[in-house]
């Protein structure tokens, strides 16, 4: 029943992520404005997302996690509401963001809750409940997006989110436990000022290289380096500060990773983010650029990859649980590294009968990664350091996945400068070998997520492992 709460919310959060991707040529015929301009829609909720996940540890201890779960759900169904009212570009980016606000706590507060509810010993079953719109938002979204699209009108890739919203903020104030809130920790201020704008500036930095490097033929741009090397010196200056004696309760909690098992989750996890939602970015690009296909009919060809992981995610979350994440995970990176090296061997002419079964490949190997690697991690807190747990690996997942994003955009757009546009007889199997070629590089930084992996848990995870293991 929890889980199912949990759910709603994530399905929101992550849907509204990737359904608005496809509406973005939508956005500049409407609004009359450049690609450049309309992408500041994906970008400031993204930077609303990274700055409000480190507040979401503190809020959690200080509110209870129903009140701040509640509060999310209003914040980010208001949000949707006020973007399908929106008449101008500025509007739409100043709604997005109020979206980001309560999106960026709907996937912490939703692991916490779930943690809590189901304790170590069940906790790979759960998370794997949860790792469903995580790992098949990306696939469905474009689907939902292009049919509403086609079929009404881009406001209804918000106003969807209204029934959800309501559903959502019923069932949550029925199934959730009454919160029992303890006397609050004191506020970390400075913590937030470093650390909240850090996240920003960098991952704006980050997110910036694809167009600069399109743009300008370089990543090195005032547009770039400014911002990223901020939010780097930001993020730097509150490293420190989080260690030091008197900061009892620094806005999260670096001394999470003093429970060896945390920090090697957290390694994978970054790794198999990099990985996982760069080469993400590849497959829609290559059925549209090279085969010529919709983006709704891109949307619907990476379905296999979605069935994939419906069928070994509870399987793997059961076993995780009985067995321990270690093997789990390493099976999973196997089966991800054999279908990723299948994209490898692209031509403008690849079997789409090759392509699909590929795909559905990395989609059996990916419902067994992910979130047992989350589960991994979790399964040894215990209280309030759930919550900060939770939100810690939120902020490694949003900073690995936009690192990911840029890297393979940067990667593919290199590949593709060798390209001749002027040639209709060489230029696609030219673009299907600059895809080929940076399908190798995903090949090899998924097959390293094994290193890590290894040192992960291979016994069951059970109640008596709630203490965690320090490193000396």
């Amino acid at each position: 029943m929890v889980a199912g709460v949990v759910v709603l919310g994530a399905i929101m959060s992550i849907l509204d992520i990737t359904v608005v991707s496809v509406a973005l040529n939508t956005f500049q015929r409407e609004f009359d404005a450049t690609s450049a301009e309309v992408a500041w829609t994906m970008t400031g909720y993204t930077l609303a997302l990274a700055s409000v996940i480190p507040l979401t540890g503190w809020a959690a201890d200080r509110f209870g996690t129903k009140r701040l779960y509640l509060l999310a759900v209003l914040l980010f169904a208001a949000g949707s509401a006020l973007c399908a009212t929106a008449d101008s570009l500025e509007m739409l980016v100043t709604f997005r963001v109020v979206q980001g606000l309560g999106g960026g706590m709907l996937m912490p507060l939703g692991m916490t809750i779930l943690t809590r509810a189901a304790g170590p010993e069940r906790v790979g079953r759960v998370m794997a409940v949860l790792g469903i719109p995580m790992l098949l938002g990306p696939i469905f979204g474009p689907i939902l997006g292009g049919a509403l699209i086609d079929s009404a009108s881009w406001h209804w890739i918000f106003l969807i989110n209204l029934p959800i919203g309501a559903l959502a903020l019923v069932y949550a104030w029925i199934v959730l436990p009454a919160d029992e809130v303890e006397p609050s920790e004191t506020f970390d201020w400075l913590g937030m000022v470093l650390l909240s704008p850090g996240l920003a500036a960098f991952l704006y930095g980050v997110s910036s290289i694809p167009s600069a490097k399109a743009e300008h033929g370089t990543v090195w741009t005032a547009q770039v380096v400014a911002p990223a090397i901020i939010g780097a010196l930001l993020i730097a200056a509150f490293v420190p500060w989080a260690l030091h004696r008197r900061n009892l309760h620094p806005l999260v909690d670096l001394r999470l990773f003093t429970n060896s098992r945390m920090t090697v989750a957290v390694i994978a996890m970054s790794l198999f983010a990099i990985a996982f939602f760069g080469a993400s970015l590849l497959f829609p690009l290559y059925f549209q650029q090279v085969r010529g296909e919709s983006a709704l009919q891109s949307g619907l060809l990476l379905a296999p990859q979605g069935l994939g992981a419906m069928i070994t995610m509870p399987l793997a979350g059961i076993l995780a649980d009985r067995i321990g994440p270690g093997k789990i995970v390493m099976t999973g990176i196997v089966v991800i590294t054999v279908g990723m090296e299948m994209f490898t061997q692209l031509s403008e002419s690849t079997s789409y009968a090759y392509l699909l079964g590929a795909l559905f490949i990395m989609g059996l190997g990916m419902g067994g990664t992910m979130m047992p690697i989350m589960s991994a991690a979790l399964a040894t807190l215990k209280d309030h350091t759930v919550a900060r747990g939770s939100t810690l690996l939120n902020i490694v997942q949003q900073v690995a996945a936009s690192i990911g994003t840029a890297v393979f955009a940067v990667l593919l757009t290199n590949g593709l400068l060798e390209v001749d546009p002027t040639d209709p007889s060489g230029a696609p199997a030219a673009t299907a070998d600059a895809y080929a070629t940076v399908f190798v590089v995903a090949t090899i930084m998924v097959a390293a997520v094994l290193v890590p992996a290894f040192f992960l848990p291979r016994r069951r995870l059970a109640a008596s492992s709630e203490a965690p293991v320090v490193l000396h």
